[in-house]
């Protein structure tokens, strides 16, 4: 049994097929395409593109009041619905997880194994668009305790008691993929000095579900990332930086962990900001997240 210190911010996929005709419940499919949506989703789910539906066209998250109101408001999500997030990404929930907690929404869940797990276990799919009636929700200002800024990550690098963690793939930590192809804004590829780096995807099991304490806890213990020390994730727009935020704040209980979502769509545009590199850079063949 997982000993999560809050398990109750994840549901099953049986939990989820339970309940999937409750009336206070909104499912939001979370991916960077539409095709896999279309294609087939968990009935009852609503697509959200968070390239066109979240970001501003810098990539940076919108954090506008009505912005925000208006893509809550549109995926019908009232103040007291229970949102349960996933993606093809079994990592991309959390996001939306951090998002809405950052906005006051405090009744959301990550569905463990996303939509990975869902169709492994052959239960109910949609293709048809899922329509739904538009509220009007008033969120709150964005929490400024769950992000860092960019001044605290550059004090950072020389502080031990602060830990700088890249969660991208090896390629991107190496300076091997640009964020962006062609490179464009004299965009720099590499890494913050001195940061750890530590793959989002080894929080998760084969099956997608995310791995049990004790080996969550190896993970970062190995690497010197304690609950002692105040840890900054980052990777290319905050994505995947908000799945290990979630999973070290969550589900280990880690006392001091913000998401630095400026990440390096905003450190390597930056004509001052330090860059470490071990190969060559080559473009990236897609954008990663």
């Amino acid at each position: 049994m997982n000993r999560y210190a809050n398990p109750d911010v994840l549901v099953d996929t049986q939990w989820l097929e339970d309940h999937l005709h409750d009336p206070n419940l909104r499912i939001l499919e979370v991916d960077m395409s539409p095709e896999p949506y279309e294609k087939s989703h968990i009935p009852g789910a609503v697509f959200l593109n968070p390239i066109t539906d979240l970001l501003r066209p810098d990539l940076r998250l919108n954090t506008d009041p009505d912005a925000v109101n208006n893509w809550l408001s549109q995926m019908g999500i009232g103040p007291e619905t229970t949102v349960v997030a996933y993606g093809s990404d079994p990592g991309t929930g959390a996001w939306i997880f951090w998002l809405l907690q950052a906005v006051g929404h405090r009744q959301v869940k990550v569905l463990n194994g996303g939509y990975q797990r869902w169709m492994a276990e052959d239960r109910p799919v949609a293709n048809a668009l899922t329509m739904v009636a538009p509220t009007q929700y008033s969120a709150k200002s964005f929490d400024a305790s769950f992000r860092v800024l960019l001044a605290e990550v550059e004090a950072a690098i020389a502080n031990p008691n602060q830990v700088l963690l890249d969660v991208r793939t090896l390629p991107e930590y190496q300076g091997r993929l640009f964020l962006m192809k062609p490179p464009k804004d004299a965009e720099r590829a590499g890494h913050i000095p001195g940061a750890i780096h530590l793959e989002h995807t080894l929080m998760l099991n084969d099956d997608g579900t995310f791995k049990p304490v004790e080996k969550l806890q190896a993970l970062f213990e190995q690497r010197s990332i304690t609950p002692d020390r105040e840890v900054f994730p980052y990777c290319a727009i905050g994505g995947r930086s908000a799945c290990v935020w979630f999973v070290l704040t969550y589900l280990l209980g880690y006392p001091n962990v913000r998401n630095y979502d400026g990440s390096w769509n905003e450190w390597g545009r930056l004509p001052h900001t330090p860059v470490e590199t071990r190969a060559k850079p080559r473009p990236a063949s897609r954008h990663p997240r």
